[in-house]
């Protein structure tokens, strides 16, 4: 069974910075994503990263303050999170899939095949 190793999460004040990471246990993937999920709320996409040639997706709420990166000598991925407001609180998943989606079909959940657990992220004002 693959898995998905997040870690990362927290509490952090208003223009505070977290950092997430996701490890998939054993492979790589081709195409890897954060999608958050604030109580009430759906699950809404973040930022995605193909794996062969760092291209990039985020969404339109979070650029310029967060940034997707990968490690290939960790195999892992890392949500970079700065200047975070109390809308930025969800739990933060990660998700991943064997195919390298092109841009466009990066940010649909439905496009990933395996998911962490998720990391709370809360940010107070």
């Amino acid at each position: 069974q693959v898995q998905l190793a997040e870690s990362g999460g927290g509490w952090v004040q208003t223009g505070g910075s977290l950092r997430l990471s996701c490890a998939p246990v054993g492979r790589t993937f081709g195409t890897m994503a954060w999608f958050r999920q604030a109580p009430g709320n759906e699950r809404e996409f973040v930022a995605a990263i193909r794996w062969n040639d760092g291209n990039t997706v985020l969404a339109k709420s979070v650029k310029g303050r967060f940034t997707i990166s990968r490690d290939r000598a960790k195999n892992a991925v890392f949500l970079q999170m700065n200047n975070l407001n109390p809308e930025d609180t969800a739990i933060y998943s990660c998700a991943a899939t064997a195919k390298s989606w092109i841009q466009s079909a990066m940010s649909a959940s439905q496009n990933y095949d395996y998911w962490g657990r998720g990391a709370q992220v809360t940010v107070s004002s």
